[in-house]
């Protein structure tokens, strides 16, 4: 099973999926939102129900670093270069 989340690391080399399948694979997906989400209703529940555990404290934020809106290139260039981890902030 192969299940590709993101690509912050770049694209993924490519690769024959019929040799997947000679070797036994059954599956593969790159899920996206609309895999799990069906209506926007759905979404400001889910996302809702996300922002409140950070408020209360039940789910936790790594921020990496944080940037003043002017150094937003760095910040990119920080994210393109894989020098980071963690949640960005560009504060104004």
């Amino acid at each position: 099973m192969m299940v590709l989340f993101g690509g912050s690391s770049g694209a993924v080399p490519p690769f024959d999926p019929l040799v997947l399948t000679q070797k036994g694979s059954l599956f593969l997906t790159r899920p996206s939102l609309g895999n799990y989400i069906a209506t926007s209703d759905e979404l400001q529940q889910r996302a809702a129900a996300v922002l409140g555990m950070i408020a209360d404290g039940k789910l936790k934020l790594r921020i990496e670093h944080t940037y003043p809106l002017a150094q937003a290139q760095q910040a990119h260039r920080d994210l393109e270069a894989r020098k980071t981890t963690g949640k960005l902030l560009l504060l104004p």
